[in-house]
């Protein structure tokens, strides 16, 4: 059907601001929203991302430690949880501006603050608000997504919604991939800052939202707009509104918005960790390892966009939810017990990383819109609350899991402080030494009896010594401990996705497709009743 996209108040300067439409949009204005809500959702993780991809140059620049590194990623998921329960305030002052505001917000950060930060603190202090913003527009954007998209093709738009993580992802890897392994880690965050800006200029010029009384009904399918605006005229905004989180503070919501946050623990490992850990175990450059990036996301991608379309087809989500997390649990374990192999080749990892994340885009997309549903359930003009509770509870969980990686695997710091100076002293590979000082030291590391015989040694060569004889053992000692220790934390996401499954069960949504095709039968049979009833009056 098509419609009229009028805005409801404000022409010209204020409809920067006031950006509700008062009926519901043209097909063609309804996908420019939905292109700049997902643009504006991959630049945003994208920004937010980008620090994991480039995070043993940031920890050796500020000479910080992986634990506060870490902490710096802990507060700012921290922080961010609460910023996404704020965000619920979408539902009563909309949910456009928020999106706006906040890619001019993380567009500055990312161009200015974080690339000329001078210190530790300030670092992390910019990465922490990019984090707070980016859990308000966590909330924002799939609201805006809802509000445009009717059950019946709700997987399908979440699918597009949940390309912003992953592309976000994506971005992140081919960036960091494709460049100069010797090219400062502040042109990335340049870049980023430049793009947030220009989908900033973007949204504040085309992006608009639903009125209220659009937007707080349910929406099973476009044949239901007529109804939808017919009734909008009449409803009540406020008593819907009211005392909204004691409305969303419900088991089911509460339930699977934790079931997804383990079941996802994973994805955040990838995310944040898995270029550590690539360098630091298997001896990757930055570009390697971000390129395997490449694969898990682009591959994630592709599975979201396919598993939404075929959900919102056979109209089903639950079968699609258990069998993808089945299969993510068979991969995982599999990549877990890889993790630990020197000779797991790179293939390999390829293999079972697109693997994981084909499986994971499986689950995650039918729960999107699953959870969506769910939450229309109890009040479909609660939706923006429904999925602050989910912000909140994912960035705690979250927050949680990260603030144990360094405990469990305490080996990082000194591979990533000392392990390069080490392991260029020890195979005569020093930049700071002469060829012939680099040989001499090299001998010296393979044989140190040959000390005794090489004669005198220069100023150079004894400083490359003393500091082999003071870093190399917790080096060596670090080297040996961390595939174990990773793969301890690689169990703990096992878990989490083991846990996930009982907790399909307490969604909205049919396993059978006969059974949601003979209810979306009645519905239109009700909605040709309900017409039939406004025409009449």
């Amino acid at each position: 059907m098509t419609g009229t996209a009028t805005v409801a108040t404000g022409s010209g300067a204020t409809r920067l601001w006031r950006r509700e439409l008062a009926g519901y949009p043209t097909n063609a204005a309804r996908v420019l929203n939905l292109t700049i809500v997902v643009l504006a959702t991959i630049t945003l993780y994208y920004q937010f991302y980008l620090a994991g991809a480039v995070a043993t140059r940031i920890i050796a620049e500020y000479q910080m430690s992986f634990v506060y590194y870490v902490n710096i990623s802990v507060i700012g998921y921290i922080l961010g949880a609460a910023a996404s329960f704020t965000a619920g305030l979408a539902d009563r002052y909309g949910r456009a501006n928020i999106v706006t505001v906040g890619l001019l917000l993380t567009g500055l950060l990312c161009l200015f603050a974080i690339p000329h930060a001078g210190s530790k603190l300030t670092f992390g202090i910019a990465f922490i608000a990019v984090g707070v913003v980016e859990g308000i527009i966590l909330v924002a954007t799939p609201a805006l997504i809802r509000d445009f998209s009717p059950q019946l093709g709700r997987a399908s738009a979440m699918g597009f919604w949940t390309l912003g993580p992953v592309l976000g992802s994506l971005v992140v890897s081919i960036m960091v991939s494709t460049s100069s392994n010797t090219r400062p880690w502040q042109d990335q965050y340049i870049i980023c800052g430049v793009v947030g800006l220009v989908i900033f200029a973007l949204a504040a010029v085309g992006l608009r939202e639903l009125a209220p009384g659009l937007r707080d009904q349910l929406m099973v399918s476009s044949r239901d707009r007529a109804l939808i605006e017919a009734r909008a005229k009449g409803i009540d905004i406020a008593g819907s509104l009211r005392n909204p989180f004691r409305q969303m503070l419900k088991p089911d919501i509460i339930a699977s918005a934790f079931a997804i946050s383990v079941f996802l623990i994973i994805y955040y490992l990838a995310v944040g960790f898995f270029p550590v850990f690539f360098q630091t175990v298997y001896g990757y450059t930055l570009s390697e390892a971000n390129a395997l990036g490449n694969w898990f996301w682009g591959f994630d991608a592709l599975a979201l966009l396919v598993i939404g379309f075929l959900s919102d087809l056979i109209r089903v989500r639950k079968p699609f939810m258990l069998v993808g997390a089945i299969l993510a649990i068979v991969f995982t374990v599999i990549f877990t017990i890889k993790a630990t192999d020197p000779h797991t080749s790179y293939n390999t990892f390829v293999v079972l990383l697109i693997l994981i994340s084909v499986f994971l885009g499986v689950a995650y997309a039918p729960w999107m819109a699953s959870f969506t549903e769910t939450v229309e359930r109890r009040n479909p003009a609660l939706t923006a609350t429904g999925l602050a509770v989910w912000g909140l509870v994912i960035r705690i969980v979250i927050a949680l899991a990260v603030f144990f990686v360094p405990l469990v695997v305490n080996s990082v710091t000194p591979l990533v402080d000392s392990g390069p100076q080490v392991q260029a002293i020890a195979s005569g590979q020093d930049p700071n030494l002469s060829p012939a000082e680099n040989a001499t030291v090299k001998a010296i590391a393979a044989n140190p009896a040959a000390a005794a015989t090489s004669g005198p040694l220069d100023a150079n060569v004894q400083t490359a010594l003393k500091y082999l004889q003071a870093n190399a053992p917790a080096v060596m000692k670090a080297a040996a401990d961390s595939p174990k220790q990773w793969q301890t934390y690689f169990w703990v996401a096992v878990g989490g996705e083991v846990a996930f499954i009982p907790f399909i069960f307490v969604m909205a949504g049919f396993w059978d497709p006969r059974k949601a095709r003979k209810q979306e039968h009645e519905h239109e049979v009700w909605v040709e009743a309900e017409m039939a009833k406004l025409h009449a009056d």
